[in-house]
């Protein structure tokens, strides 16, 4: 069988057919990019303070009742624990005023007020037996406060988080599996209709734990759509359309699905109608089971060459251009060898030196950048300022970096556009100690991912160059591909299968993570 490319060359790289299918696509990533941050809003963590009873106590006194901490060079009231309730009401039935002592946290109080009494400060204290009191400044519920989720609980929110990006990492091989073997059409929608199902369903949960659970099962569903949709995008788009895609498209889409949470979050400040709300966008996606084809490289692999034709010469007669009337030629061996074909998995990215070196080289990249990417907008909550401010900012900015990126890879080398990029993303990780105290604990975090970022840019002159190259279409076509800067030739530029193969490809083009 002929290259792949070439035997669709015929369909051109832009035309309606292009334009439909990339809006689709742009269309089923948006669901996935507005929950990706989700946990951010769901289990916010207010200021809080302990409740204290009214009771007989007067405001002055309940105020009182909360010790001073200092946090981060700031006097701050403490989050879980409290002065001990019956000595704050003694000493209020004392009647005494507060605010003639001076300073209260630092005057002696006696029960005749001469001063020579115990400091207030050094009053026993005592955890939280009435609860907490939430500031609803910015939210007027989350999952951490209808929960309790603070304190000797604290440890709960971030395990949902976890749980969120665990069910996401069990999602890329699960979704990878089951596209490669049913296809990726089915697989992407079934990806929306769970996430937006198990999103809705979260604002039931009657739990901490039932929660956590659920959130894990949308965690599956949202990485699958990502992923799905971007082997779909590559498998059907070639050529300057394909980079268009990938580097531009499909990212503005799923950024603008992140915009618009913080948007919804700030207008809806209740978690539970909010976790109804992140199921909309996959309603939108309804029908893209009638509208969104298959990848016709899916087909081709799978033996299936008549219905890839027809689709292909249904989307020639969209962009009105002639399509051949035979447009796979193969013999009756060759065909005999796709439908017998071996289907891909997991395993084929480390069996062969080459094919492995590079799978590890990018997987630790690939690694580096999330942390990086992941870490920054998580530390948000931890900026003075509106929170819904704050996100939207440091959202919009992918907006201007992803044009760049995308600029950068139609003119330069994959290679250096991506050595360039990583370095100044390592160097603002880096200098992040200049914004923060000495404090050798929240410098350790930047340092280790800025450290990442470096050890991924060394990584990066390992792997082979792609600019004007043509993609490979088998495991065996990459690995022989390749590495240093130096090996690359014209031929290699040229390289295609040769023209007497008769067996079938095992397509690298696959949704495993």
């Amino acid at each position: 069988m002929q290259n792949y490319e070439d035997s669709v060359s015929f369909l051109g790289s832009w035309g309606p057919f292009q334009r439909r299918v990339i809006f689709q696509l742009c269309l089923a990533a948006i669901p996935s990019g507005y929950n990706i941050l989700s946990s951010l809003y769901l289990l916010a963590v207010p200021p809080h303070t302990c409740r204290i009873p009214t009771g007989n106590l007067s405001q002055e006194w309940t105020e009182a009742a909360i010790p001073q901490q200092l946090v981060a060079g700031q006097v701050e009231q403490s989050s879980c624990s409290r002065f001990q309730l019956s000595l704050i009401q003694n000493l209020s039935t004392l009647n005494l005023n507060l605010s003639t002592l001076g300073t209260t946290w630092n005057q002696r109080l006696s029960p005749l007020g001469s001063g020579s009494g115990p400091l207030l400060s050094s009053l026993k204290q005592e955890d939280c037996k009435d609860g907490w009191t939430f500031s609803t400044e910015h939210y007027q519920s989350t999952v951490v406060t209808e929960f309790n989720l603070v304190c000797e609980d604290q440890w709960k929110p971030p395990l949902s988080t976890l749980a969120y990006f665990l069910g996401g990492l069990c999602g890329c091989f699960i979704s990878g599996q089951l596209s490669d073997r049913f296809g990726r059409k089915p697989v992407l929608l079934s990806s929306i209709a769970l996430l937006s199902i198990f999103s809705s369903v979260l604002a039931l949960a009657p739990s901490w734990e039932l929660f956590t659970v659920l959130f894990f099962i949308a965690g599956l569903g949202q990485i699958s759509c990502y992923v799905v949709v971007f082997v779909l995008g590559s498998e059907i788009l070639t050529g300057p359309t394909r980079v268009l895609f990938s580097n531009l498209c499909l990212p503005f889409a799923y950024v603008f699905g992140m915009l618009l949470l913080p948007g919804t979050a700030y207008l809806v400040r209740n978690w539970r109608p909010l976790a109804l709300i992140l199921a909309l966008p996959g309603l939108a996606c309804v029908p893209l089971w009638w509208l969104l084809p298959e990848s016709p490289r899916w087909l081709v692999s799978h033996g299936r060459l008549r219905q890839a034709e027809v689709l292909l010469s249904s989307a020639a007669l969209e962009n009105c251009v002639g399509a051949p009337e035979v447009i796979f030629k193969t013999n009756k061996v060759g065909n005999q060898s796709l439908n017998q074909s071996e289907s891909l998995n997991f395993v084929d990215l480390v069996q062969t030196r080459n094919v492995r070196h590079m799978s590890l080289i990018l997987w630790i990249i690939w690694f580096s950048l999330n942390l990086s990417s992941f870490g920054v907008s998580f530390n948000m909550s931890s900026l003075p300022g509106n929170p819904f401010v704050n996100y939207f900012l440091v959202l919009a900015i992918e907006v201007p970096a992803y044009t760049a990126g995308w600029l950068a890879t139609r003119r330069l080398p994959r290679r250096l556009s991506f050595i360039a990029f990583s370095v100044l993303g390592a160097l603002a990780l880096l200098l992040v100690q200049i914004t923060l105290q000495g404090v050798w604990y929240e410098l350790l975090p930047w340092i280790l991912v800025g450290s990442l970022s470096v050890f991924g840019v060394v990584l990066s002159i390992f792997l082979p160059e792609t600019f004007t190259h043509p993609l490979p279409d088998t495991i065996q076509q990459m690995a022989t591909m390749r590495k240093w800067p130096c090996s690359s030739s014209t031929a290699d530029r040229d390289r295609k299968p040769p023209e007497d193969q008769t067996t079938g490809p095992q397509v690298i083009w696959t949704a495993h993570f």
